[in-house]
């Protein structure tokens, strides 16, 4: 029954798409800010009126901001176009679009903190919100793109990013730019792979023009996540990478884990107790000059294996194996990187190994493996 509805989902996904009437994936409609307020309709950079900045609903202390405006000491720089939008206390930005019920999606969009510290951002699609944290940067120019998942429960979502925090200055909130959508299709588990998404071709819209990758936040659930199958178990992001930008080891797409055990990635499998599996994998490096000793720890239930990897930061992988006996009817797999790695030209960006191709399955006569 759930596969006769899946592909009833999938039925209806091409019938909305043929009719044009679902967002295509890619930047929202004004994504990048491009398009800005009136002369009138600004103070400054302060954005006067709901409906000012073209195709999105505004609340709150909200500015316009245009690359290379100084705030202080503070070069503001905008990574993609000209211009983005600055979200101060209690600010949000909202967008309705047409979705397809039932569905889910990934938004994708850049986000650069200012001149706080403990800044966070809350993404909602109702009835689904996530908090992500924005305490750690992972690039050098300040600028980092984020990935969150929602199921559509209407034809419409209603797209809301808000700035919680509270400053003395309203002027220290974060700078978001770059909103775009992805329609998600979840993988299934096949007979030659017990995971689903093992080479994690399914996941977040990748915009074209960064070269940074897309950070999938800590603590989501399968259900929702922006990588479907995988839950990000950790206390901060893991970061999806593609072959236009960085080496992957296998397709287009791939994993790194930028921060230690901090970092982990895991999925949840069935298996049967006393029956023997395999689970083989690719390590290797972004071509991103992350250089040195690494290891990747792999977990399966109660097994587990330390794969290092000497990297020189110019791409590159090798592949591990971990055999193991199942003793429940739920096998836990899951990846972390045993160190913190910095890149060898960039000090202040967090890097790790590259994660791909993971591969599960149960083997008949185990004997034949020796």
């Amino acid at each position: 029954m759930r596969r006769i509805a899946f592909l009833s989902v999938l039925f209806c996904a091409t019938c909305h798409i043929a009719l044009g009437l679902s967002i295509p994936d890619g930047l929202l409609p004004n994504g990048d800010f491009e398009y800005g307020p009136k002369k009138s309709e600004l103070n400054g950079t302060v954005v006067l009126g709901r409906y000012a900045v073209p195709k999105w609903e505004i609340s709150g202390f909200v500015e316009y901001i245009k690359s290379g405006q100084k705030q202080g000491d503070m070069l503001l720089v905008v990574p993609a176009g000209a211009y983005a939008v600055r979200l101060g206390n209690e600010a949000s930005i909202k967008q309705r679009i047409k979705v397809i019920k039932g569905m889910y999606y990934s938004l994708t969009f850049s986000a650069a903190r200012t001149c706080a510290q403990e800044e966070k951002l809350n993404v909602s699609v109702a009835p689904d919100s996530g908090v992500l944290p924005m305490q750690t940067l992972y690039s050098s120019n300040g600028w980092d793109s984020y990935a969150w998942a929602f199921q559509a429960d209407y034809d419409v979502a209603d797209i809301v990013i808000h700035n919680p925090g509270v400053e003395e200055d309203p002027a220290c909130g974060p700078l978001i730019d770059s909103v775009a959508i992805r329609a998600l299709y979840p993988p299934r588990p096949t007979n030659t792979n017990l995971l689903k998404n093992y080479g994690f071709e399914e996941g977040p819209y990748v915009f074209p023009n960064t070269s940074w990758g897309v950070l999938i936040p800590p603590n989501i659930e399968d259900d929702h996540s922006p990588l479907p199958g995988w839950m990000v178990e950790s206390l901060k992001a893991v970061k999806y990478i593609d072959s236009n930008h960085f080496s992957v080891p296998e397709g287009k797409r791939a994993v790194e884990l930028v921060a230690g055990k901090e970092s982990a990635i895991a999925q949840i499998v069935r298996t049967v107790p006393g029956k023997t599996y395999t689970l083989t994998f690719a390590v290797g490096d972004a071509s991103n000059s992350c250089e040195g000793s690494m290891i990747v720890e792999a977990f399966a239930g109660r097994d587990t294996v330390k794969v290092p990897y000497e990297s020189k930061g110019k791409g590159g992988f090798k592949r591990a194996v971990l055999k193991f006996v199942a003793v429940s009817t739920r096998t836990r797999i899951m990846f972390f990187s045993t160190f913190y790695t910095m890149r060898s030209d960039d000090f202040s960006s967090l890097c790790g190994p590259v994660l791909d191709d993971v591969k599960l399955v149960s083997v008949r006569h185990p004997r034949r493996m020796y």
